[in-house]
């Protein structure tokens, strides 16, 4: 934190060679000189999970590219800067610091990994930077942990655009017991803050609506070697696994279960909704499902464009889970700043410390149109925006199979 607090000690935003502030602060667009302002990006870039942690990248890339190609925001010009977190809670919160370290900083996206943000949250707090994730999902994060029994928002800078297990668990358990017909459920979960949360909520509410859950085990990330799991699921009874993690696993898992002769569906949430998870698991991630934040990219109009820029760049990873939530998360920072920027006589805060404050406020005032629907926020940070897609495993594709909101029961 000591080099946090020298570096925001210093309260003035860089430039870039084409130009210096002016002595009233701000850039000076009529003269030619812009200000840069930096929004950081954080999730796995490598390694564990970076088939969606890139498809986040990239999906602010092409927010701030067309802002920029827009002049959205006169005499300021925004950079992105991806970090690259590995899954890891401690490089999270690394990365953190370094955001917010940088003098021109002004907001970050990210991360993908719910137990990652719980580290990095209190950083961005205390710089009071703004930090909007598209994919977290763990409704701790935004309610607090006593959420179920008493909701309160724990940090007021952080936001997201993808909404939460409570949802994401109850919607899986609802298709399971009345769309597949499924009544007995094996649960398992990878210890983690995000797969736990979302196998416990969906062992809750398969049942309320009725089912059984025969059995509950764990597994451990970076596990390759299933098969005492295998086999206590196949002694089980079950009719369907439900599985609470990332697909690093799970592929690894239904394969394992496939070969063994257990012909039961794997289904998971949107931390197994990859085109990775079915590269990995080949042929036995047939009829398999999982839930994902929103609906399918390629149905949204808004998105045309969108999609078409993320091939022609020929971008790596995955857009179709969280790239258009990272665009419209990054959107909404551009959009405060801009806000900002207009209720200041069209000049930058001097004031890094002011100017992120600031952003902080217009951000939770967020209102508009964008890829993914409507961009707004509640009093908790949580998008307003909760509708939710089950999609399945159909010849080598994922395919949306229901579309709707969540019922709680």
């Amino acid at each position: 934190m000591v080099i946090l607090t020298s570096v925001l000690a210093t309260g003035a935003l860089s430039l870039t060679a084409c130009g210096s502030r002016d002595d009233n602060g701000g850039g000076d667009s009529d003269n030619g000189k812009t200000t840069t302002l930096t929004i950081g990006v954080d999730a796995p870039l490598s390694g564990e999970n970076s088939t969606t942690g890139l498809g986040l990248q990239y999906g602010s890339q092409i927010a701030v590219d067309e802002a920029n190609e827009k002049k959205l925001v006169p005499g300021v010009t925004f950079k992105l800067k991806a970090y690259d977190d590995k899954a890891q809670p401690a490089t999270g919160q690394s990365n953190a610091t370094a955001i917010t370290g940088d003098k021109t900083a002004v907001g970050a996206v990210g991360p993908l990994n719910s137990g990652v943000a719980q580290t990095m949250q209190q950083v961005f707090a205390s710089a009071n930077m703004v930090q909007i994730s598209p994919a977290n999902t763990a409704p701790e994060l935004t309610q607090g942990k006593d959420w179920q029994t008493d909701k309160k928002r724990p940090f007021k800078t952080y936001f997201r655009t993808s909404t939460t297990d409570e949802l994401q668990g109850s919607f899986a358990a609802d298709y399971a017991f009345n769309g597949l017909k499924k009544k007995k459920a094996f649960v398992v979960d990878d210890k983690q803050t995000y797969g736990a949360g979302l196998a416990k909520i969906f062992n809750e509410q398969f049942k309320k609506f009725g089912g059984k859950v025969v059995e509950t085990d764990h597994v451990n990330t970076g596990d390759k070697d299933f098969g005492s799991l295998v086999t206590k699921i196949k002694n089980s009874g079950a009719d369907v696994l439900y599985y609470g993690g990332q697909y690093d696993e799970s592929a690894l898992l239904t394969k394992q279960m496939k070969d063994a002769g257990v012909k039961i569906p794997l289904f998971g949430g949107d931390g197994m909704f990859a085109t990775t998870y079915i590269e990995a698991g080949g042929a036995a991630t047939e009829g398999d499902l999982a839930t994902a934040i929103g609906v399918p990219a390629d149905t949204l109009p808004a998105a045309k464009t969108f999609i078409e820029t993320y091939k022609s760049k020929g971008y790596k990873g995955d857009y179709g889970a969280y790239g258009t939530y990272a665009y419209d998360a990054t959107t909404a920072i551009i959009k405060a700043v801009k806000a900002v920027v207009d209720a200041n006589d069209g000049k930058v805060p001097s004031d890094i410390n002011d100017l992120r404050s600031k952003v902080v406020d217009e951000v939770q005032k967020s209102d508009f149109e964008g890829l993914t629907g409507k961009v707004a926020f509640d009093e908790y940070g949580d998008t307003t925006n909760k509708q939710l897609t089950v999609y399945q495993v159909t010849k080598g594709e994922w395919k949306a199979v229901k579309t709707g909101t969540a019922d709680l029961g």
